[in-house]
């Protein structure tokens, strides 16, 4: 029996079992049964060690509560968002139901097209517990160079921050503004992440790296990047469900933006590109959306 199961078959979750499997027998699970070498049933898989847990991140607090009981399991969380509803990050769901010692959090910019087909990238597996790291870090090709951290709350912000960033950077692309005001976007994104995550504690080094910076401007520069796409499809002026059923998939960032409002909201932060990104998923004219950020 394998001692590591991988839970989701969406794109993501596809990529990272291809990528374990280049040295070591996995298993993979979903919600729905898929003709792929190693699908098991949710059950097999919970017997597994090791689990890394590609639930989408609006999903993630409802499987816990329907499907999981804790049996020593040892998990990394490779979704990124924050719950729309709530505004609970992802460790925060998580370690209710079992030891923070027993989780990691993947980051760092991996589009899931590029790990199927082997192309070289270098991730960071964030944790309170250095030797989980290690553990899953064994698990992972050469062709994923592993860096380890312990920050797990910068980690959380930057994962879930950058999609919405690359939203408003995929706007940008529709309405032809110029490759200079799309850097000067994704930079003032990312000064805007951090500064949000440093109210909660989050280290900087973690938004100059390879989960910050990195990840940031992987998501927001490439229409491989389903925010980036629901960006696209605002400037276009297509609603928000429209947009979503093009897609085909989960973009993260939608749930986040609505979890960011809520948390500005509470705390009083400023926060004006997801504020605004917010607006234009409401409905609000693009342009005027820009014209409001350019006049702050």
């Amino acid at each position: 029996m394998s001692s590591i199961a991988v839970v989701g078959a969406g794109k993501w979750g596809l990529a990272l079992y291809h990528a374990i499997r280049t040295n070591h027998h996995a298993l993979i699970t979903s919600r729905t049964p898929r003709d792929i070498e190693g699908f098991v049933s949710l059950q097999k898989a919970l017997e597994c060690e090791y689990l890394v847990l590609a639930v989408p991140a609006q999903e993630v607090g409802t499987w816990l509560q329907e499907h999981f009981i804790y049996n020593g399991h040892k998990i990394l969380v490779v979704a990124k968002g924050i719950e729309a509803g709530s505004g609970r990050f992802l460790n925060e769901i998580f370690e209710q139901y079992l030891p923070k010692e027993h989780l990691a959090y993947l980051s760092g910019p991996s589009f899931a097209a590029e790990v199927m087909q082997s192309l070289p990238t270098a991730v960071v597996i964030n944790s309170y517990n250095h030797t989980l790291s290690q553990g899953f870090g064994s698990f992972f090709p050469d062709f994923m160079k592993t860096y380890y951290s312990s920050d797990v709350i910068g980690a959380e912000v930057c994962g879930a921050y950058k999609n919405v960033i690359a939203i408003a950077a995929g706007i940008c692309e529709g309405l032809h503004l110029g490759k200079n005001a799309a850097a000067s976007l994704i930079a003032r994104g990312l000064v805007e992440m951090q500064r949000f995550g440093k109210s909660y504690g989050a280290r900087d080094e973690s938004f100059i790296g390879l989960s910050g910076a990195g990840d940031l401007f992987l998501t927001a520069s490439s229409t491989m990047s389903r925010n980036f796409r629901v960006g696209l499809g605002i400037a276009e002026g297509q609603s928000q469900s429209a947009i979503l059923e093009a897609l085909g998939e989960v973009a993260e960032g939608i749930g986040t933006t609505y979890a960011l409002k809520k948390i500005a909201e509470e705390k009083e932060l400023y926060l004006p590109i997801a504020r605004e990104v917010y607006n234009t998923l409401e409905g609000k004219d693009p342009h005027e959306s820009l014209r409001d950020l350019l006049s702050q």
